[in-house]
């Protein structure tokens, strides 16, 4: 498979793309956790697909994954991944609980976290396909607490090999005082990154992430 490489222009329009499905994706996860979720900061840069668990904090750092597979005119992941402290604040905040109550994902907790995926997921996806015309579907979610390195094969084995390249998004949302960080990894393939670019509908106005408020 070729490496995934941008050029310039390209990566603008991506940014652009990106930043618009970011915030809808928002939007529906608002309304589903009873907050009004907004993105303070956001981050899209491409890395080689052999640094992704680095990005997380070592191949053997746990963390809480929602992946979920596209398929339709284009095919890749997008995985949501937390810090497990920061998945348990998504549900805290659902469960309308106060900060710290969730130590832990049973069987209700795993539902809640791929609700919460499902909804941005798709979210996300409807968004790409309003700007690129094209019909793009998602799978359930998975919802995993593993190691970076091991949650991050399941989709890199599947789609992506070590000399491709991989988005990455960094973002900071919350409501109010209560600030969370979230990686969100778009692991598109070659065909979905040429398909997009040569059917988008519209022209990006600013390289920076549209006002979600």
């Amino acid at each position: 498979m070729q490496q995934l490489m941008f050029s310039r222009n390209e990566m603008v329009i991506w940014t652009w793309l990106v930043s618009r499905a970011i915030v809808s994706s928002l939007s529906g996860l608002s309304k589903m956790v009873g907050h009004n979720l907004v993105v303070t900061s956001l981050d899209l840069k491409q890395y080689p697909a052999k640094d992704a668990a680095a990005l997380l904090g070592g191949p053997d750092n746990i963390v809480v994954g929602i992946n979920l597979e596209v398929s339709g005119d284009a095919t890749g992941h997008l995985m949501l991944i937390h810090e497990p402290i920061i998945a348990f604040e998504l549900i805290d905040m659902q469960k309308d609980l106060p900060p710290g109550s969730t130590q832990g994902l049973g069987s209700l907790e795993d539902s809640i976290l791929g609700e919460m995926g499902n909804v941005t997921g798709s979210l996300f996806l409807n968004a790409m396909a309003d700007v690129s015309g094209l019909n793009l579907l998602i799978s359930p979610p998975t919802v995993m607490i593993d190691m970076a390195g091991a949650i991050l094969d399941i989709a890199l084995a599947k789609n992506m090999q070590e000399g491709d390249d991989i988005l990455v998004v960094k973002a900071t949302f919350g409501a109010g005082e209560r600030q969370i960080d979230g990686v969100f990894m778009i692991l598109p393939s070659s065909e979905f990154i040429e398909i997009v670019l040569r059917h988008p509908q519209g022209q990006p106005v600013s390289t920076e992430y549209p006002d979600s408020a």
